[in-house]
């Protein structure tokens, strides 16, 4: 069941999202793109799946290339909201990106007050 979060986490991750999105329809020559938002008891799970060329591995390695948001990025926005970004590819074989967090740093209140307090709410 989709829960609330805070604005300031539910814009970081769609901008993630929208990254991972980017890239599959962009980069990847994917035929299908699967999206899944899981609103876990444990955690927010937010997963992006293509079945396009795939990625390989000095791209990932380097987060990107010139000019881009990249996986560099991603990761540092997953990790700005204390979420973790992983990123599966194999070349010819598609690519997988997931962004986990905590249900109580994306549902609870303590992240809500943290977020508030550092805008001088």
């Amino acid at each position: 069941m989709p829960q609330d979060l805070h604005p300031i986490l539910r814009d970081e991750i769609y901008r993630i999202a929208g990254a991972a999105l980017r890239n599959a329809f962009y980069h990847a020559r994917a035929r299908r793109v699967e999206v899944e938002i899981r609103y876990d008891t444990r955690q927010l799970r937010v997963r992006v799946r293509d079945d396009g060329i795939g990625i390989g591995a000095d791209m990932l390695s380097h987060g990107g290339g010139a000019g881009h948001f990249g996986f560099r990025g991603m990761r540092e926005g997953a990790k700005s909201i204390g979420g973790q970004l992983e990123v599966w590819s194999k070349h010819g074989a598609g690519t997988e990106v997931e962004l986990t967090l905590h249900a109580s740093a994306a549902y609870g209140t303590p992240v809500g007050q943290r977020f508030r307090s550092s805008l001088g709410r």
